[in-house]
């Protein structure tokens, strides 16, 4: 599903025009980048959480050549899933 698709569902789930539904996506979209880069931790209950975390430094292998590089240290974003969203991804 990309962008345009999202924003239809989301459009016919809560009875909004494409344009509405679009602003909406885009003002969340917008809100979790701000929140994250700012340190916070986001929690959307039954969904999951979302959070930065730092990453060391750390020595890599070039799988081409095989020779050694240092990974520099740097931030990344941590998503762990919501129950709900387990139990929907896991239902048989």
């Amino acid at each position: 599903m990309n962008k345009a698709e999202l924003i239809r569902r989301i459009s016919s789930y809560a009875g909004l025009t494409q344009k509405e539904a679009g602003k909406a996506l885009t003002a969340f979209q917008e809100s979790v980048v701000k929140q994250l880069a700012g340190g916070e931790h986001i929690t959307l209950v039954g969904f999951g959480s979302m959070s930065v975390v730092e990453r060391k430094e750390r020595v890599g292998r070039n799988p081409r050549t095989g020779d050694t590089l240092v990974i520099p240290a740097r931030k990344a974003v941590k998503f762990k899933p919501g129950v709900k969203l387990h139990e929907a991804v896991n239902a048989e």
